[in-house]
């Protein structure tokens, strides 16, 4: 019988039930006897003793099953909002969702910021209403909710009956038809249906909706390869293990690529990873050997970047060893960690002897320092968190370095012009319409595209540290002049052929000028947020809001208890939770969403560079050489 698969992710917002979920499809499917508990740290998924320990997803993980003749790759993912990193990474290699809201809580801030995600990439999802069985589920009020903050392509697959008791059931308004089905697999429609995870109502026909109503792919074994490494881990004995989905082609024990030759193969099946020869299109293995892959790369032909959905981190914080001998350990700890999540950012100042990493939240935090503790035996202190700024050119600057002068020892010339884009638009790189590309050294990049895409890479490498020592963002880069030396070219241009080294370490004195003539701004992350007061407490609330410097918001009282929606940067809003039980008697509750970024009023901070000043010829020629 000809096979199918499905590479299938469970979002949810934190406590939502998707992991019991997952444990119920996995017990439906005949892969485990007995049903794990999370809070008793027994589930498949959270196989992590940090995890287990916690109750909480930390890391993506993969588990295999069949229903009939579909395989199921399903990937279990974090709920909580500082691992959202951990989900992003798993969304560029989904064919389907299922989205689990609980029926009591409801639409909940993850589960917006999740939605928007899936819909920008436009994965097919169906939607589980969880925990009918709680005293206060409300499946019509939140099947509202989801209509109102989701999407209004819903389509209820049945009704909800025995509310808030061990005997909720769920009962189909019968079998799909083939044009909701088909509406449906393109994403056009969103099928809801209502259940509890833990007693395993509504599983069975969630598992009949994941085959029926979600897309599945054949085998396209005979295309060019084309396979994405998502996820990446480290094997007992120190070797790299590659999470990959290959999307076409054939991936083969002992085949060879830039990272690396596969040593091993292990394909997820039947709730295990099985050894394997080979692995084929839409499937999802384990490969070995690749020593140099990075989360993100691609082996054969990319089929896109890895996109980013979601907010950077906001904080960052320096760790230091207990022990001051321990520093070493620390940055091959943090090395190996950083593998696993890049965008922890792991930077080290060597004139301080300092290592900073960035965070989204305390529960990161709380998670980084017991993982040192618990895998790599080192006691450590975070000092206290810092707000991560990004800086934006406020003009248009130009520079240009010729060759053969005294300030450009890289023997090239090289132009460039930074100016503003739109906010959240990133770093373009483009060239001029007025440069040839015949003035490249193509003899160095062998094709003009290729020049390109490293001129790119040395460009948002420079980027990385602005004017004020924070990441630039927001911005274009144009190239306006590219030259190189010739050995027997006229007195101007006379000199040795340049390397690739000479162009990169050329970028950052050119571009760091530009960016000084264009100038900059530092602008500060800020969130979008909704606390829910005591009306009583609305006064005292709205005081504090407009202490921490929030922007102005109308209350929207509802009986008891009354909603505040308004925007407050991301330095304040750990002052606020902390004030908030204080002012509430305890009842306040809030929710934060990201916001972008604000320029900062008043005097900008400063970031200390981790790399030489480019704007400091001297410093900066005597750390890349000439």
């Amino acid at each position: 019988m000809l096979r199918r698969t499905l590479n299938l992710g469970i979002l949810a917002h934190v406590d939502a039930g998707k992991t019991t979920l997952t444990e119920r499809l996995l017990h439906a499917a005949g892969v485990i006897d007995d049903v794990g508990s999370v809070d008793k740290g027994t589930t498949q998924t959270d196989s992590l003793a940090l995890e287990q320990r916690r109750g909480i997803t930390i890391r993506s993980a993969v588990v295999s099953f069949a229903i009939d003749d579909v395989t199921v790759n399903l990937i279990d993912t974090p709920g909580h909002p500082d691992f959202i990193a951990e989900v992003e990474r798993v969304l560029n290699v989904l064919d389907g969702c299922v989205v689990v809201v609980s029926a009591v809580e409801g639409v909940q801030p993850q589960t917006r910021i999740l939605w928007r995600a899936l819909a920008r990439l436009d994965v097919p999802t169906l939607l589980f209403v969880n925990k009918i069985d709680r005293v206060g589920a409300d499946p019509e009020r939140v099947l509202d909710e989801i209509e109102q903050r989701l999407t209004p392509n819903v389509v209820p697959m049945g009704s909800a009956s025995g509310l808030g008791t061990r005997a909720a059931s769920f009962t189909t308004f019968g079998p799909a038809d083939d044009d909701l089905a088909g509406r449906s697999r393109a994403g056009e429609l969103h099928p809801v249906f209502f259940g509890s995870a833990l007693v395993g109502a509504g599983v069975e026909e969630v598992m009949d909706g994941i085959t029926q109503l979600l897309p599945t792919r054949g085998d396209d074994g005979d295309g060019p390869l084309s396979a994405c490494v998502f996820k990446i881990e480290r094997g007992s004995d120190g070797d790299r293990i590659a999470y990959t989905r290959v999307f076409s082609g054939t991936v083969k024990v002992r085949d060879r690529f830039d990272a690396g030759k596969v040593t091993a193969i292990r394909v997820f099946s039947d709730g295990d990873a099985e050894q394997r020869d080979e692995v084929h299109a839409g499937e999802i293995a384990k490969l070995w050997g690749l020593a140099e892959i990075q989360i993100g790369d691609w082996l054969g032909e990319p089929r896109r970047d890895l996109e980013h959905h979601f907010a950077p981190p906001t904080f960052e914080s320096v760790v230091a060893p207990a022990d001051s001998a321990d520093g070493r350990r620390l940055r091959v700890a943090l090395g190996r960690l950083a593998e696993q999540d890049p965008l922890i950012d792991v930077r080290q100042d060597d004139t301080r002897a300092e290592i900073s990493v960035s965070l989204y939240g305390e529960v990161q935090r709380e998670v980084i320092e017991a993982t040192l503790a618990d895998d790599y035996g080192l006691e450590v202190e975070f000092r206290e968190a810092t707000t991560i700024c990004v800086e934006r050119p406020t003009g248009t600057g130009e520079a240009v370095e010729i060759l053969n002068t005294p300030t450009n020892p890289f023997h090239a010339d090289l132009g460039l012009r930074v100016e503003p884009a739109s906010p959240g638009s990133g770093v373009a790189f483009r060239s001029d319409s007025n440069v040839d590309p015949r003035d490249a050294p193509l003899a160095v990049f062998k094709t003009y595209d290729s020049f390109a895409q490293h001129m790119e890479e040395y460009v948002r490498v420079a980027l990385a540290e602005g004017l004020h020592g924070w990441q630039v963002a927001d911005c274009v880069v144009t190239l306006t002049q590219i030259a190189y030396s010739l050995a027997d070219g006229p007195p101007s241009r006379r000199g040795p052929m340049p390397t690739a080294r000479d162009i990169k370490r050329l970028v950052p004195l050119v571009l760091m000028q530009a960016l000084e003539r264009s100038g900059s701004v530092v602008c500060e992350p800020v969130f979008r947020i909704s606390a829910e007061v005591p009306t009583e407490a609305t006064g005292p609330v709205l005081a504090a809001l407009g202490r921490l410097g929030a922007g102005a918001g109308t209350p929207s009282p509802r009986g008891e208890l009354t909603l505040l929606e308004t925007k407050l940067p991301a330095s304040c809003l750990q002052e606020l939770r902390r004030q908030l039980p204080g002012l509430t008697g305890g009842e306040g509750v809030v929710d934060a969403e990201f916001a972008g970024y604000q320029r900062v009023t008043g005097t900008p901070p400063v970031r200390k560079r981790m790399t030489p000043d480019p704007l400091n010829l001297d410093e900066y020629l005597a750390h890349v050489g000439r």
